[in-house]
């Protein structure tokens, strides 16, 4: 017999399964145990989860993160900064730090506007250092400059010169082509903008009727092709043709005389497009930059200059998204503290520096991210190692090497060279040969290039053959040649033509434009060595190779201080390799890949030489001492030794998700080892995500949709470039355009709100792409979940799916026919986008996505690394495989016979008859994957799963000829049925009944939420060395983020009086004379209101007077309390629930506005601003916001400050909390047994259990203050024994494991938890319970959750708690 461990592994879950698999003829396979470990997402991910569909919560998370930095970071700064202006005398802790005094409102600005010029008052030059600390500037980054966010122009001087002669730019490119120059200067946005303004002035004297101001303003945002056509549609003339060699001297000749001459109509609509078209593309956040640094310079302006003349013009204008360069801040700072050092000699130079250099304008290094490369798989180790006095395994070794690094980029060639395969069409067989020569020459060319397809490669390869190269086909469909030095060699290219030695690049092969280029550069005064490159040499010698040095200089240079982050990155290739400063402004924006290989520089160098022999890659490995397959060798199992099985350490994985199911899988293979029942298995079998291998036919077809898919983007691209303008088309632009191509059949309108998108706004801000349904919702970033919509209506939609958000706007059935006529179009959209078009929130599937599939694949390998320790075989087998074996050992219906029973007691099950007259049994809106069980069903059907039967399932698919042996397992595992079909033999006989028996005693195992914080330990760079801090971290989101405001509101009742009117209780009465009479009957009784109101003194029978005349008080009194109100501002929509309104009169507008649309708030409350809703109408005034009521219950974050930060008192001297948040989730519920023996609850939230952490208390609260029985606590996951009329848990051995049936129907998860609101789940189903449960599923409560509200339905139930192998191993609380 072999001990086989089976796994299937999922993100969320473990199915497991240890089996006995017969080896020989007279041993029979058998199954000894299965189980499922569950391993639900944490608190935090929970927030970000849907009913848990798995998303991308670190993004988020990052980003709030950062947020929270800057603003940590800019207090700090401010403090700081104080803190000198303290010490230096300037302020002191009442100084008042702003604007506080009648219409003061925009003084600060004043004041910084003079501080150039005049002297202030210390503290006004204080007030003017904090705001200028506010904002400090858009620091430049070389790596930043791309082309979402425009072209950074750094061109002050070419600027200068327009200005000092008087010139536009299309005079001066014009006088320098005349000069022999070939290469024109980058322009400022404003420079073209003037030049295009002199054009349309200076020629509209000539054709006023052709160059109207509307027709100027419609132009604007147009690149070329959306400008000549306007010219020629809307404008009726067309543009002049200019071609030939002259075609770019003319173009500048013709903006040139355009300012002074007139010229034809033609000639203008010509100049004034492509003068358009430059303005367009100069466009972009860093453009607008560049203009506005230009404009300070030419003015003579400082930025708080600049800003308070847009103040002093229009007090009311905004002042953001006005962004200047952080060297600008600098420059007004310097001017400030020139003049103002003059009248203060505290401000030395001493504490400039402090104040400049080292507070305001300190840019913190980036975090180095050197950490997170990955150790070579080839010469990585583990080694133990002390962390903090802690002995841990760590991976030792060299970093992997950069993709862009030149030594990767030879080695890559080679190993591409050597996996060449050439054969004949018509010959499969044979194969061409490559001789050692021909390969060193296809070095040579790829060493050049950036990529040779294989039709191209194949015309090389037979270009001086007999052989025609279309009788043959190769294993690649694109060569990757050096993308290194392709990039740079495109910057050559560039140099040597601005030195007027141009030459055909494409003409010469690697070694000749080596050669040539290496002839000029040695001219040119060029260190022509940054053309060579050994990868063979060793020692410090392969570091100081000039071509190396140069690509390290690209590749790692960080930005400096200067504007541009660039001018000592100019200076260093200036004076190392001789570039002019024009060559190296070139070189400063190529772009090397940003990514790593899975090599060292150490191993590749290893392995480099064997491969230059020609040897394959697997060969050149073996040869250089290495095993790159990470496989365990004959020789390896030989001298294999089992060991233990480590968990993880935090951190060790980036992917937390991985971390968490590589972690609860260890547990569970290490519980299985320690078992006496079944120990450590000889083999372990683990099943893949979905699929190991597709057939030859699929691997073509995808191959071939790859490379169409890749043909038709570069067509696209070149599509775009000619009718737009567009120099660069990102996958951004690529993918807007494609959307705009699907609206086609509108007539080019969005779905949503039906707005017409202008060519020239195309790739503009104003249009966004929209996810149709909300990635907060389900993280789906594919094409089919996206469409184009203005960016105003995508901000406004937020969460919502693009059906719910068109109905709340009113919009649904104009956009319902717009999906409709967009999908019946052939060029249109498909049918899952119109299904997700149409798809409400609550429709949205529960199915996995392609996330998860992606976490399963990465988790098997990751599995099978950590496994081979313990066990020398590892099989891994995919879910193809798997569900063929479940098919073909009828293990399809197991679960649903095991569920039969239940759910035919509530009627829920029913017969289909197929299509040959048989009835199948089935249960209403039920799966298997409904119940966690069907993990270890697959585990099981993975447990037997051979060797043989995958490579034969997988041969069998790719109709390999590997004949004699899958023949051979044809015969003895396989068999025909009756209807000729060929299936897998079982494994023995009772295979079907054995596994029911094992599923129908399974206790699913769930992680549960135990833990509240964890400990830290933070180190911190100090001088000096590094502090260790320990820090207690949360495990979950302390609150929501919703913050709310407070108020007090009166609470009115009709209440009986009884026995709890006590003098408190009366004092709430709202009459006075009432509250006397009543107190004075309970003065009689000496406060004792049962006396005093119940019994034969109750007022029925013992009556209150009150008056003379008879008139008695009635049993029922008026009650006034004071409660908290927490409230929070919303938008009016159709899901508004008018009773939560807090101010009375606008509920009543909104009621009646209801009312008027016959109570449907989906008309009511829809386009308000066509439609608005008026507060009053006479005064034009109209609300679109309210207040509502929120929590009940919430925390305050802050006290109430002014705007000077003084902490704000009530009247009786107390501190104002405001700033409400709901703590959020719960941790726990405790449960105890009052003097009456009654059950009591006291639920603590998390917020609460991390507060009672911190201060050192017991998180459970086992000694009540009112002196109650502490019985158990209730916690989510946690699992719990409900007894029924068939059924005491306290009267059987729960641990006995033939108990595990009747214990199975009995068994409930905690699912939610609240104050008296108790749900708990079935702990073997899958589904969450719900609203829709309660509503729609009511039959289904006591069999498959259970649902409470009060306390005393919990009496006689009893806690267990399961180990990670579903054994129950504690009884009671623990």
């Amino acid at each position: 017999m072999k001990r086989i461990l089976g796994l299937d592994l999922g993100t969320t879950s473990i199915g497991w399964a240890y089996v006995n698999e017969a080896e020989r003829e007279d041993e029979l396979s058998s199954i000894i145990n299965a189980g499922v470990r569950v391993v639900p997402l944490s608190t935090d991910e929970q927030n970000d989860f849907k009913r848990g569909r798995s998303i991308t919560i670190n993004a988020d998370r990052t980003l709030k993160r950062g947020a929270r930095r800057n603003l940590q970071r800019y207090k700090l700064r401010r403090k700081v900064l104080i803190k000198i202006l303290n010490e230096i005398g300037f302020i002191n802790d009442s100084t008042k730090l702003a604007e506080d005094s009648k219409d003061s409102t925009h003084s600060t600005y004043d004041f910084r506007a003079k501080a150039t010029s005049q002297k202030l008052t210390k503290e006004e030059f204080a007030r003017v250092l904090l705001m200028i600390n506010k904002k400090r500037g858009y620091k430049s980054s070389r790596k930043a400059n791309n082309e979402e966010e425009g072209q950074l122009i750094d061109g002050m001087a070419i600027a200068k010169r327009l200005e000092n002669e008087n010139l536009t730019p299309g005079q001066l490119s014009f006088q320098l082509l005349k000069e022999g120059k070939r290469m024109l200067p980058d322009y400022y946005r404003s420079d073209l903008q003037a030049e295009f303004d002199l054009i349309w002035n200076f020629q509209k004297q000539f054709y006023p009727a052709s160059l109207m101001p509307h027709h100027k303003e419609a132009l604007e945002g147009l690149g070329q092709q959306a400008s000549g056509k306007y010219f020629e549609k809307t404008i009726g003339t067309e543009r002049a043709e200019n071609k030939g060699a002259e075609k770019k001297l003319r173009l500048y000749e013709w903006r040139a005389k355009a300012i002074s001459e007139k010229m034809d109509l033609k000639e203008v609509a010509y100049v004034l497009t492509e003068v358009n078209n430059k303005i367009n593309q100069s466009s972009g956040y860093l453009g607008a930059i560049s203009d506005r640094s230009k404009e300070l310079y030419f003015d003579n302006l400082t930025v708080g200059q600049f800003l308070y003349n847009q103040l002093k013009e229009n007090p009311n204008t905004s002042l953001k998204n006005q962004v200047f360069y952080r060297q600008d801040y600098m420059n007004e700072f310097d001017a400030i503290w020139t003049e103002q050092s003059k009248h203060y000699p505290e401000l030395t130079e001493k504490i400039k520096d402090d104040i400049r250099n080292i507070t305001i304008f300190y840019q913190r290094p980036l975090k180095s991210q050197k950490g997170l490369i990955n150790i070579c798989e080839l010469e990585g180790t583990e080694r133990e190692v002390l962390i903090d006095g802690v002995k841990k395994t760590k991976e030792i070794g060299p970093k992997v090497i950069p993709k862009s690094s030149p030594l990767f980029q030879h080695f890559k060639i080679w190993q591409n060279i050597n996996s060449i395969q050439v054969s004949a069409k018509d010959k499969t067989l044979e194969v061409y040969h490559i001789e050692e020569d021909t390969k060193k020459d296809l070095f040579e060319k790829l060493n050049c290039v950036e990529s040779v397809s294989d039709k191209d490669f194949l015309e090389w390869l037979f270009e001086n053959s007999e052989e025609k190269a279309e009788n043959f086909k190769v294993n690649f469909k694109k060569l990757e040649g050096n993308r290194t030095q392709s990039a740079l060699l495109k910057i050559y290219e560039k140099i040597v033509d601005l030195e007027g030695h141009p030459i055909e690049f494409k003409e010469m092969n690697g070694l000749e434009l080596v050669d040539a280029l290496k002839s000029i550069f040695h001219t040119v005064g060029i260190t022509y060595e940054i053309l060579e490159f050994n990868p063979t040499l060793q020692g410090n010698g392969f570091a100081k190779q000039p071509s190396y040095e140069l690509w390290h200089l690209l590749y790692s240079y960080t930005d400096d201080t200067s504007e541009t982050g660039i001018k000592s990155l100019i200076e260093k290739l200036q004076n190392k390799f001789g570039f002019k400063e024009q060559h190296a402004r070139l070189l400063v924006n190529v772009t090397f890949q940003q990514d790593y290989g899975s090599l060292s520089a150490r191993a590749i160098k290893k392995i480099y030489p064997y491969l230059e022999d020609g040897k394959r890659y697997d060969e050149a490995c073996a040869l250089a001492g290495y095993n790159h397959s990470n496989s365990i060798t004959k020789e390896d199992k030989k001298n294999w030794k089992s060991q233990e099985l480590k968990i993880l350490q935090k951190n060790s994985l980036r992917n937390p998700v991985v971390e968490k199911i590589l972690n609860q899988m260890i547990h569970v293979v290490n519980g299985i080892i320690e078992s006496p029942e079944m120990g450590r298995p000889e083999e372990i079998r683990v099943e893949l995500a979905r699929e190991l291998k597709k057939t030859a036919e699929q691997r073509g077809e995808m191959t071939k949709a790859i490379e169409r898919a890749t043909k038709d983007h570069d067509n696209l691209r070149e599509k775009i470039k000619k009718e737009f303008g567009i120099p660069y088309v990102s996958r951004k632009d690529l993918i807007k355009y494609k959307l705009y191509r699907e609206l086609k059949v509108t007539g080019y309108k969005t779905l949503y709100s039906g707005t017409y998108i202008k060519p020239e706004d195309l790739f503009t801000n104003k249009f966004d792409v929209e996810h149709i349904i909300p990635q907060s919702v389900l993280f789906d970033d594919s094409f089919s979940n996206k469409t184009l919509e203005l960016r105003d209506n995508n901000l406004e939609k937020g969460n919502e799916t693009a059906l719910d958000y068109c109905e709340r706007k009113g919009w649904l059935s104009d956009f319902k026919d717009r999906v409709e006529e967009v999908f019946k179009d052939n060029d249109g959209i498909g049918y899952m986008k119109r299904k997700k078009l149409l798809m409400t929130k609550e429709e949205i599937p529960e199915g996995f996505l392609n996330r998860d599939l992606g976490n399963s694949a990465y988790i098997a390998k990751k599995a099978i690394q950590l496994l081979q320790v313990v066990s020398k075989d590892i099989v891994s087998t995919s879910g193809t495989i798997t569900a063929k074996l479940r098919s073909d050992w009828e293990l399809i219906n197991v679960l649903q016979e095991l569920n039969w029973e239940k759910y035919e007691a509530l009627g829920l099950t029913y017969y289909q008859t197929n299509k040959n007259g048989k009835k199948l049994p089935r249960i209403q809106d039920w799966t298997k994957r409904n119940d966690h069980r069907h993990h270890a069903m697959d585990a099981i059907a993975v447990a037997f799963t051979k060797r043989a039967f995958i490579q034969y399932l997988n041969n069998d698919s790719g109709k390999s000829s590997k004949g004699f042996t899958i023949e051979k397992i044809k015969e003895k595992y396989t068999f025909r049925d009756k209807e000729g079909g060929r299936k897998f033999i079982k494994p023995f006989p009772t295979i079907r009944e054995e596994s029911k028996k094992h599923l129908e005693r399974i206790l699913i195992s769930h992680k549960a939420k135990n833990k509240v914080v964890t400990n830290n330990k933070n180190k911190i760079k100090v001088e000096g060395g590094h502090l260790l801090k320990k820090e207690l971290t949360p495990r979950g989101q302390l609150h929501k983020e919703t913050i709310y405001g407070k108020s007090i509101e009166y609470k009115t009742k009709l209440e009986k009086i009884g026995g709890a009117f006590d003098e408190e209780k009366i004092a709430t009465v709202a009459k006075k004379k009432y509250r006397e009479l009543l107190l004075k009957r309970l003065q009689e009784f000496d406060g004792d209101a049962k006396k005093a109101f119940t019994g034969k003194n109750s007022l029925s029978k013992n009556p209150i007077l009150l008056n003379e005349n008879g008139a008695v008080l009635t049993d029922k009194v008026k009650t006034v309390v004071f409660e908290d109100r927490f409230t929070i501002r919303k938008e009016i929509t159709p899901d508004l629930k008018i009773d939560k309104v807090v101010d009375v009169g606008l509920r009543k507008i909104l009621q009646k506005r209801l009312d008027d649309f016959n109570g449907k708030p989906k008309e009511a409350f829809v386009n308000l601003d066509e439609n608005p809703i008026w507060l009053n109408e006479e005064k034009g005034i109209k609300f679109k916001r309210i207040t509502i009521t929120g929590v009940s219950n919430a925390e305050p974050l802050h006290l109430s400050k002014d705007h000077l930060g003084n902490e704000l008192k009530d009247s009786y001297g107390n501190e104002i909390p405001v700033d409400y948040i709901s703590t959020g989730n719960n941790h726990h519920v405790s449960i105890y047994r009052d003097e009456n023996g009654n059950l009591n609850e006291e639920v603590v939230s998390f917020y609460e259990a991390v507060i009672r952490k911190n201060l050192g208390q017991p998180i459970i609260n086992k000694n009540h203050e009112n002196g109650w029985e502490f019985l158990f606590t209730m916690k989510q996951n946690e699992m719990f024994l409900f007894p029924n009329d068939d059924f005491n848990p306290s009267e059987i051995d729960l641990k006995d494991l033939n108990n595990r049936k009747i214990i199975s129907s009995n068994l409930f998860r905690v699912q939610k938890l609240s104050t008296k609101n108790y749900v708990f789940n079935h702990h073997l189903e899958t589904e969450a319970v719900g609203a829709d449960t309660f509503k729609n599923k009511k039959e289904l409560s006591e069999i498959t959750y259970k649902f409470y509200q009060s306390e005393k339905y919990l009496e006689g139930i009893i806690k267990v708690r399961l180990n990670h192998l579903g054994t129950i191993v504690q009884i009671g609380e623990y």
